[in-house]
């Protein structure tokens, strides 16, 4: 399946959260969803511990690196670095709104600089053997979306980027924190219906407010190429992937269940805990596995109690595991 296939549904990038470990759980409920890193500078890239970064298991295929910043040449050269590791995509954020991505003159606010976008992407693709994307927002503060975004995608896309992620709503450099950024702003979903008639040719996901399978499953019925889902993925990730493979890919596989899943967790925390990791750094990233079924509060306070403990090790997840089958019974 190509790349563009499997963007059809994608796990958003998200600070904090999509680590390998978080990748490698969704992983376990998906074979097919796109999965996205974290949001790395291209400056950390060039000039900081790389492996540490960038690496990644090779079971987390189709797997994407973002890479935030504003110079062509850095980006450029974070790319070719990039490529080494051997991701199926590299992503340019132009989304994110906080301090210090404004700070650093990249993120959402490259919105009100669509030909430095330009330019940076064009450098991106030279140095890169694999497709060069953007995930971006429909304008930015007193921006007029419908008509800044058509002119933005013209550009990115005569740099040569043929598929976009799309956030359908604003971002507010000043006056909203960046967690109110994803909240405030009100949804401009027939927005971005729109600009994928008007520019046909180009791969565009729609991402922002999307909370269920159902919801994705509609944009797409609805015309958009591909849906990228955010927090709700994170909290709730059994609901919105375990059944992803047959109902967004037309996948036929055995189903998978919450119990299977987090079962077969137990070979991969048993080996970052002999490379001399901490359970809670998998752990947290599995808080919300069983959300809405039986158990669900006794899952997490297990987890949440005993995972940071000194020695903790796979018990700790066995033990959650037998409090849900047992509530369950």
């Amino acid at each position: 399946m190509q790349i563009t296939q499997h963007a059809r549904l994608s796990v958003a990038p998200m600070m904090d959260w999509t680590d390998r470990h978080c990748r490698f759980f969704h992983r376990l409920m998906s074979s097919q969803a796109l999965l996205y890193t974290e949001m790395v500078t291209a400056r950390a890239v060039i000039h900081g511990d790389r492996d540490r970064l960038l690496g990644f298991d090779a079971a987390e295929h189709p797997v994407a690196l973002q890479l935030g910043g504003s110079d062509p040449g850095e980006l450029a050269a974070a790319t070719r670095i990039a490529a080494g590791y051997g991701y199926d995509e590299i992503n340019l954020n132009v989304g994110c709104p906080s301090d210090r991505v404004q700070s650093g003159a990249f993120g959402a606010v490259l919105m009100e600089r669509p030909g430095l976008v330009a330019d940076c992407v064009a450098a991106m693709i030279a140095a890169s053997p694999v497709e060069v994307t953007v995930k971006c927002r429909i304008g930015v503060d007193e921006q007029v979306p419908e008509e800044v975004l058509p002119d933005f995608l013209r550009l990115v896309s005569g740099a040569g980027v043929s598929r976009c992620t799309i956030h359908a709503r604003k971002a507010w450099l000043q006056g909203l924190s960046p967690k109110a950024n994803r909240d405030i702003p009100p949804l401009d979903y027939p927005l971005v219906h729109r600009m994928k008639a008007e520019f046909p040719h180009l791969h565009l996901s729609i991402n922002g407010g999307i909370a269920t399978l159902h919801e994705a499953r509609a944009q797409l019925d609805a015309g958009m190429d591909g849906v990228m889902i955010g927090r709700a993925g994170y909290h709730n990730p059994a609901d919105i992937l375990l059944d992803a493979d047959r109902r967004i890919f037309g996948v036929s596989a055995p189903p998978r269940t919450a119990q299977g899943v987090a079962e077969a967790m137990l070979p991969y925390i048993e080996a970052h805990l002999a490379a001399g990791g901490r359970l809670n750094q998998i752990t947290r990233h599995m808080l919300g596995l069983f959300a809405g079924r039986p158990g669900a509060r006794h899952w997490k306070r297990i987890l949440s109690q005993e995972a940071h403990e000194p020695g903790a090790g796979p018990e700790v997840v066995v033990r959650a595991l037998d409090a849900v089958t047992q509530f369950a019974a």
